[in-house]
């Protein structure tokens, strides 16, 4: 049961922001310790995707995972109203899935970066995030996704060494 009126929901999640995001600010961080440079927001284009890569002819959008269902621990349906909550996400989905399309129309290369893969128990190191990115970009994939770290992972330690199983 949510623990405040209806107004006030309301404002708080106004509140909430689209751009220069804790995880978009962590991305453009270590992709700029890496070398890259990109522009920021271009309204021009569907989405107006987080990041430019004009370069590359590239476009990256950091989405968090709960406002765009990417099925991580981190995307929940809220126990109220979650018929509503269920109508937002999917047409949240819908938006990203037409700008997707029409980017893919205009000749653009998109890149999805989830904010389970820049934080939280998921998270990868931040160098290997921008080698990852790095690495997209001189690809020829038209689309790519980076999400965190899968939980089933098992960690092993060696005399000392640290393994991850990711598989």
């Amino acid at each position: 049961m949510d623990t405040v009126d209806e107004s006030t929901r309301s404002y708080i999640m106004s509140r909430v922001g689209q751009k220069n995001t804790g995880p978009e600010i962590l991305l453009r961080s270590s992709l700029h310790a890496a070398g890259l440079r990109y522009r920021l927001h271009d309204r021009g284009l569907p989405g107006s995707p987080d990041l430019v890569f004009p370069r590359f002819h590239t476009v990256a959008f950091v989405h968090g995972c709960y406002w765009h269902s990417h099925g991580c621990y981190r995307s929940t349906v809220p126990k109220s109203r979650q018929e509503f909550w269920t109508e937002k996400f999917d047409a949240n989905r819908g938006r990203d899935e037409r700008n997707l399309r029409l980017l893919r129309q205009g000749g653009w290369r998109v890149l999805t970066v989830w904010e389970c893969a820049l934080r939280g128990k998921t998270a990868r190191l931040s160098f290997e995030i921008a080698d990852t990115v790095k690495a997209w970009l001189v690809s020829s994939d038209g689309v790519g996704e980076i999400a965190g770290i899968p939980l089933t992972s098992s960690v092993l330690t060696l005399q000392g060494a640290t393994l991850i199983d990711h598989g």
